[in-house]
């Protein structure tokens, strides 16, 4: 593994734990029904990283005297950069021969993912990482940049710790330690729990980053200070737990090691498996999960070491052999570039991050990512880390005469069409306009189809282009201040409504939808409504799509509509959430309280008509909108 120094020789056992974490995360964003917690992968990934580079700038350091920055920096480009530039590449590439829509939203990821400040870029841009309806191929690289900006600072530390602190180790240790502690504390006690919407309607959820709002849950979970802990945490234990100096150690002969090791690898997988993913669609709108930002990644930061502890002591036997079997350590010797494959191939596929895989679709892909996976390990990220490129340049440079001058001649020939290619991509990225995706776009046209009866704005979407906040804001003002005057059909929903405003008004009906609406704000719309005596003959309410809703809030929502003469509630179709048939139950089973009211089963529709939703299987396309309004009169007895 490392020719400079013989302190440290290759561990197979830390690849099966690399196999193991990039599995769970790959499992986690296939479907995140499968391992709601596989993110915790990334953060694993975290703790080795920390634990690995401190091992082989100590070593260097040991065996030298020093370490040198140029030659660390320089492995580490070798290592990372080619796998990195061929996905940047080939998504381009991907995305200018078969969807050059998506073009010119992709240039900053592109860029940002170049620079390694992936992860800042989304949190100041405010692309959310937990946006499920976009077309996200770049979204993953956030971990890496946050390991690049750390090997960019660490060796720096290290050689200033080798320079002053070589005889102090101890307690560089205990300081590295405390840090991690310090982080963990401080991103609790920045973290906010509650519901998380706009700057407007929940200020507390943003924070101010030179100047600019972003999101905090995003800062927290994206920025490099915050995902430290695992990182030092890796480096405090390289300081206490070098294998060279374990070569002779006796502890653990009772096999506790292998208890530890065992240990930390089932709390890990109860984490991944118990944990909630980061942000959840709940009764009261859109929260966070509270216990991963406090205390959550600690724990996963704690059952890491120990896994890492034990795997690399020489007292463990069952399970470092268990570890260093030859399919994990094939995969973890691989995990690089299988994460970095993985991610845009399943979006290439679904184009939506929150599009949950079925098993066939997750096989298939999976065994996809992989060739490509291999043929860039075994052809691309080798030969550069062997220094083929050094050598073929080398080569070229010399003169070449007859057969060998015809051969260079071919060669060159072929590379000039291989680069056209990815030339025609790069061009194509770079002259690309942004445009708003189909969904995006229909959402967009309808927003001025909706009233906003409450009277503050279209506050549920932070997106909307001023003019049509203008337009909606006139609409609503001039609604809302006939009081005494009802309206006859009032349609309450979210984005799944809003993209068929413009039919359901073309029917008379009375719009007010907007995007990431919560279900229990048709609360507040149902009493307002019923205090302005505006509540009419219908009130049909499509909800659920973002969040659950329990029975006590339906059961609240219709204390305002009872002498409603008829509710009709709207059943959701989203195949990738378990609220889906929760949030259905609950509708359906309203018919058998209240006998003012209706439920229909738009699941059903969208079931048997594919054809009607976008890709995301969640929106509606034109032709659907028909048919959704269609049935909508239908059920309200007005066809």
């Amino acid at each position: 593994m490392n020719k400079r120094s013989e302190l440290l020789t290759y561990m197979p056992s830390l690849d099966g734990i690399r196999a193991l974490s990039v599995l769970a995360v790959i499992i986690y964003h296939a479907n995140k029904m499968w391992l709601p917690g596989g993110f915790l992968g990334v953060e694993v990934f975290f703790v080795i990283s920390g634990y690995l580079i401190t091992l082989l700038l100590l070593a260097e350091s040991e065996k030298n005297g020093s370490i040198s920055l140029k030659e660390f920096w320089w492995r580490r480009a070798r290592r990372l950069l080619p796998a990195l530039w061929v996905v940047v590449l080939g998504v381009v590439v991907f995305a200018a021969l078969f969807q050059r829509e998506m073009l010119g939203t992709l240039r900053g990821d592109v860029i940002a993912a170049l620079l390694y400040g992936f992860n800042w870029f989304q949190i100041w841009v405010g692309t959310s990482y937990f946006t499920s309806f976009e077309f996200v191929p770049l979204r993953h690289l956030w971990s890496l940049a946050v390991e690049e900006q750390f090997y960019l600072i660490w060796p720096v530390v290290m050689l200033i710790v080798a320079k002053f602190g070589k005889r102090r180790l101890p307690i560089v240790s205990a300081v590295f330690f405390g840090l991690a502690v310090i982080l963990a504390i401080y991103t609790a006690l920045v973290y906010q729990p509650g519901t998380i919407s706009n700057i407007g309607d929940t200020p507390n959820q943003f924070m101010s980053l030179f100047g600019q709002s972003v999101s905090r849950i995003d800062f927290l979970f994206l920025g490099t200070l915050t995902r430290s802990s695992g990182l030092l945490l890796g480096a405090a234990l390289a300081i206490w737990w070098r294998p060279w100096l374990l070569q002779n150690s006796r502890a653990g002969a009772n096999k506790l090691f292998d208890f530890i090791g065992f240990g930390g690898l089932a709390a890990l997988a109860l984490m991944m498996w118990r944990f909630q993913t980061v942000i959840e669609g709940t009764d009261e709108g859109t929260v966070g999960y509270d216990f991963l930002f406090r205390g959550g990644f600690f724990l996963t930061d704690l059952a890491s070491l120990a896994v890492i502890a034990a795997a690399v002591h020489p007292s463990s036997k069952i399970l470092a052999r268990s570890l260093s079997n030859p399919v994990l350590v094939w995969l973890g010797r691989r995990s690089y570039g299988f994460y970095l494959f993985h991610w845009p191939v399943f979006q290439f596929y679904r184009r939506f991050a929150g599009k949950g895989l079925t098993p066939y679709e997750f096989v298939v892909l999976v065994l996809f990512a992989l060739a490509l996976t291999e043929l860039s390990y075994r052809y691309i990220e080798t030969p550069v880390r062997q220094g083929a490129v050094s050598r073929w340049w080398a080569e070229f440079r010399q003169p070449a005469f007859g057969a060998q001058l015809v051969r260079r001649q071919r060669r060159i020939v072929l590379a000039a069409f291989a680069l056209l290619l990815p030339v025609f991509g790069v061009v194509s990225l770079a002259t690309a306009g942004v445009q708003l995706d189909e969904i995006a776009q229909n959402l967009s046209d309808n927003e001025g189809n909706t009233v906003d009866v409450l009277g503050g704005g279209q506050s549920d979407d932070a997106g909307v282009a001023a003019t049509a906040s203008t337009i909606a804001g006139q609409i609503a003002t001039a609604t809302t201040t006939l009081d005494g005057q009802p309206i006859d059909v009032l349609a309450i929903g979210d984005s799944v409504m809003l993209g068929a405003a413009n039919v359901l008004t073309d029917r008379g009906v009375t719009v007010d939808a907007v995007k990431s609406r919560p279900y229990r704000q048709a609360l507040e719309i149902a009493n307002y409504m019923k205090s302005v005596n505006r509540l009419g003959s219908v009130v049909i309410i499509h909800l659920g799509t973002n969040n659950t809703v329990d029975e006590t809030t339906l059961d609240e929502i219709m204390v305002p509509l009872k002498d409603v003469p008829l509710v009709l509630f709207v059943t959701v179709h989203v195949p990738s959430e378990v609220r889906q048939n929760t949030n259905n139950r609950r509708i359906n089973e309203l018919t058998s309280r209240y006998e003012n009211v209706k439920v229909l089963d738009w699941y059903s529709i969208a079931l048997a008509h594919p054809e009607y939703l976008y890709s995301d299987k969640i929106h509606i396309r034109p032709e659907g909108q028909k048919v959704y309004a269609d049935l909508m009169m239908q059920a309200i007895g007005r066809p």
